[in-house]
């Protein structure tokens, strides 16, 4: 979809009739005022929130269905990174059990109105649920992933159905025939090229294949939406112009778009700004979950974040790491800061006292206990809660015991902030642990790896996967 608004700028560019193109083109845009104001920079990675409703309104959209929500029925977040060189596509599922943050959203009168959070319901419950707009799925999601979004483009039923026509249809692979009385795909097994309403079907797919939950679903649109940017970029439609002024119409007719970028300047400068990320090193992931211990076995239709699984990729987005980097690149990195370490302490030379400075309940008698029966730091006592609290985990110690901290750093998982050297030696005086309100659980590293774990899979907009 922000190839759309390149291809828009390039016809106007080149047309006789630029100024009208232009007004034309800009005023087939829907915008929406979020109250956000942070616009992307060339020299910053970009966020951007991609939003597909469940609205079904316009022809045939009603045989899909259900009635029409207006919800976040699907979404993504793509992270371009800092130097244009990766992309990250994290598909959030629709039916993720979680909390929607109070938002503002602009009255039809040009005013503000408050509309109140949600507590523990589901996702797509943050889009037209109680009147909430798009700044609403875009608040959710930064709470959720703790990630600065730039802006956000939308698209409802109709988008899937017009844009894959006017590209000339988008190619799919299928390993097995679907045949989905739900959605109306009914395709045999083999090479399809699919535009307009088959295109809505397939990506609307998930009880025919895979697990038949959302989850299967959101592979589907994966390879859809790696396909569709294949064949915009790759398919020769940027030498037609017959084909980009239609492409060009029908993207900006079908798209909403926050006010930052509701133009076709603003939208052509951003896709010249992301637009150079190669295929190859444009990733798409699904957010971690499990099902939704609350619910019945046999009857769950919500699933709850995989904190575990689900850590690590946040922190990829925000530190900027790339999913596509070659393992021996970090394993290099990983290895200079191993050698960069100075020698450590045995762990019975490890003297330390330990602190609650956090909100967790017998965090400090369950640290000690761990450290004294599985790790042997005899010497570690329990020191009680600390003179004030804190949110982040911090060790105190002196010159003369580097070692030492060295040591309980490497068990517990400590991140260098935590570190906190003091000025003189500390002689016979203990080390200070201070456990934050970061705290995870005795033996849960307090610094969660940036690294994509290895049971997460994920593609690439290169690879022509066929659906099973």
């Amino acid at each position: 979809m922000w190839t759309g608004g390149a291809l828009a700028m390039l016809m106007v560019v080149g047309c006789a009739g630029a100024w009208y193109v232009y007004n034309r083109l800009n005023g087939n845009l829907d915008r929406v005022d979020t109250g956000f104001d942070n616009p992307f920079q060339s020299d910053e990675p970009v966020n951007i929130l991609f939003i597909g409703t469940d609205t079904r309104t316009g022809g045939g959209n009603e045989a899909y269905g259900g009635e029409a929500s207006e919800g976040a029925d699907t979404t993504i977040l793509m992270h371009f990174s800092e130097d244009r060189t990766n992309a990250t596509a994290l598909s959030i599922p629709r039916d993720l059990i979680t909390d929607i943050p109070d938002c503002e959203v602009r009255t039809e009168d040009g005013g503000r109105q408050t509309i109140p959070g949600s507590q523990q319901v589901r996702f797509n419950q943050s889009m037209g649920a109680s009147g909430r707009d798009p700044g609403c799925v875009w608040r959710t999601v930064q709470e959720l992933t703790g990630v600065e979004i730039n802006h956000f483009i939308m698209a409802d039923f109709n988008a899937v159905k017009d844009i894959s026509t006017a590209i000339g249809g988008v190619p799919v692979c299928l390993e097995e025939p679907i045949n989905d009385r739900k959605s109306g795909l009914n395709l045999p097994a083999g090479d399809h090229v699919l535009e307009g309403e088959e295109a809505l079907s397939f990506v609307r797919t998930r009880s025919a294949v895979g697990t038949g939950s959302d989850l299967s679903r959101i592979q589907l649109q994966q390879q859809f939406v790696a396909s569709m940017a294949r064949q915009i970029t790759q398919g020769g439609i940027l030498t037609n112009p017959g084909r980009m002024w239609d492409l060009a119409e029908t993207a900006t007719n079908s798209l909403t778009v926050d006010t930052e970028i509701g133009s076709i300047r603003r939208l052509y400068d951003l896709a010249r700004d992301v637009g150079d990320v190669p295929m190859s090193d444009m990733s798409f992931v699904t957010l971690p979950v499990v099902d939704n211990p609350a619910e019945p076995e046999g009857a769950r239709a919500t699933v709850v974040l995989d904190e575990a699984r689900a850590e690590p990729i946040f922190r990829m987005l925000q530190e900027d790491i790339s999913m596509t980097a070659e393992e021996d690149g970090r394993g290099g990195q990983e290895a200079d800061r191993e050698a960069e370490q100075q020698p450590m302490a045995p762990p019975e030379e490890v003297r330390v006292d330990v602190y609650n400075g956090g909100d967790v309940i017998g965090a400090a008698q369950e640290t000690l206990a761990w450290l004294q029966n599985e790790q042997g730091v005899l010497l570690a006592t329990n020191a009680g809660n600390a003179p004030s609290p804190t949110e982040t985990t911090a060790l105190e110690y002196g010159p003369d015991q580097a070692d030492q901290a060295a040591r309980l750093a490497e068990m517990m998982g400590l991140p260098d902030a935590a570190l906190q050297e003091q000025s003189a030696d500390a002689g016979d005086e203990p080390m200070r642990l201070v456990l934050g309100n970061d705290f995870r659980g005795a033996g849960e590293p307090i610094e969660v790896p940036a690294e994509r774990p290895a049971d997460v899979p994920s593609m690439t907009a290169d690879d022509e996967v066929c659906a099973s």
